[in-house]
């Protein structure tokens, strides 16, 4: 099937030529007839399938088409509701490129930056909003944004807002939608919350599945490196010394981790940057600009960070530490081979990693290629089951006593200065 097939107006087409769009995918091809035929839509799809594109392409088709029959004043008529402010910014842009011809404007919205030029770009009457939940509701109580006229409503990364803890503020948004509208529903993975909520959304909904989370992208090749703690960045760095690995994005599992790699690489002259919840949004806009402009050769991300970030052509991801949900393993390896493009995936394990890695193979039902080829290799015997059980009742005994310690000492110190008082 091409885009040609999907019955789309000559602007978005004349869009999507310009940006060597032919043929849509899977989750693209699957959703956008539905969405033309204002059904709404539970969509289970694995990051970097096309979705966005899925509901942003009949979406500015309809407001295209409605502007053309009715001739009626701007107002927002579409609203798409994103976790993280990268993902909004770029579902923005999305709007932006597909609908270039048509005339249709958008405008997005997210916390952590001043809201006044948010504001005036409000002003400028807007048919689509792209928003953070909290931003959102901000602004709606301040008065400066109604929901009234919402006709097209899309909760993008359902899953991804409830694990951040947005459960509250999307029901109060959905709460002040109108009745009638439409709604379409995304998520990576349907658990029984996110099932529930999908139920108080959509009516009479159309399921679109592609790419269970449980699966990896075939055309990702998936290797492992095993090493030490101590080794870990030596090892990297080794790794980062085949120059056919030209642009990587890198998994880390802590803010302060994420910040130490990019240090370490700094020193080895190897162009880095981080982007984490402690960076200014205009530190994380720049540093994914200029990755993605080819200026930064590694960009070293946490996951929530990481939810949105969209680069086309993307080949290498590692995982510096392996995440101890499986999950999150595909969904940090999806960001490469995307759309049918070749993708590599790179984890390095240290010991105490052993476990998480094992819940990994065993959800994507396959073991990953060991690089047995390894400078760096791991010579710690990871820690049986007694051995971890005798570990943590050491650390317990030893935080007890800590705080024991320090509670006598604080005792110690107010009975002095009662005594002096009293002196």
């Amino acid at each position: 099937m091409r885009f040609e097939d999907l019955e789309l107006v000559p602007p978005i087409l004349k869009a999507l030529r310009e940006e060597k769009y032919t043929e849509p995918t899977s989750i693209q091809e699957k959703a956008i007839p539905f969405v033309l035929n204002r059904d709404d839509v539970l969509g289970s799809a694995q990051t970097g399938t096309g979705k966005t594109a899925a509901f942003a392409i009949p979406i500015l088709q309809h407001l295209f088409l409605d502007r053309q029959k009715h001739n009626g004043s701007h107002k927002i008529k579409a609203l798409v509701v994103t976790p993280t402010r990268e993902l909004a910014i770029q579902i923005a842009e999305s709007f932006t490129t597909y609908g270039k011809f048509t005339g249709i404007k958008n405008v997005v919205i997210f916390g952590g930056v001043t809201q006044r030029p948010q504001i005036d770009a409000l002003r400028r009457r807007p048919d689509i909003l792209v928003a953070t939940p909290g931003r959102l509701l901000d602004l709606m109580d301040q008065g400066f944004i109604s929901l009234n006229d919402i006709e097209y409503f899309v909760l993008d990364e359902a899953d991804r807002m409830l694990d951040m803890g947005f459960i509250h503020d999307i029901r109060k948004i959905i709460a002040r939608l109108p009745e009638k509208r439409q709604s379409l529903f995304f998520s990576a993975t349907m658990p029984k919350n996110i099932v529930e909520l999908s139920r108080k959304i959509l009516k009479n909904p159309r399921k679109v599945a592609v790419s269970p989370v449980s699966s990896t992208a075939e055309t990702i090749q998936q290797y492992l490196y095993y090493t030490n703690k101590a080794n870990k960045k030596d090892l990297l760095y080794h790794i980062l010394q085949d120059p056919k690995i030209d642009q990587v994005l890198l998994f880390s599992k802590t803010k302060h981790g994420a910040d130490r790699i990019t240090r370490h690489l700094k020193k080895k002259n190897i162009t880095t940057a981080a982007i984490h919840g402690d960076k200014a949004q205009n530190q994380r806009q720049k540093a994914l600009r200029q990755f993605k402009e080819g200026k930064i050769r590694v960009l070293v991300a946490t996951d929530i960070a990481a939810r949105g970030i969209d680069i086309d052509k993307l080949r290498y991801v590692i995982n510096y530490d392996i995440p101890n949900v499986a999950e999150t393993y595909v969904h940090r390896i999806g960001r490469s081979g995307r759309a049918g493009e070749d993708g590599v995936a790179i984890s390095i394990c240290e010991p105490e990693e052993n476990a998480f890695l094992k819940d990994i193979e065993k959800l994507i039902k396959k073991k990953i290629e060991l690089v047995k080829e390894n400078p760096f290799p791991q010579t710690d015997k990871p820690m049986t089951t007694q051995e971890k059980k005798e570990f943590e009742k050491e650390k317990q005994r030893k935080r007890q006593e800590f705080f024991a310690a320090r509670k006598k000492k604080q005792q110690g110190a107010n009975s002095s200065k009662f005594y002096r008082k009293k002196k």
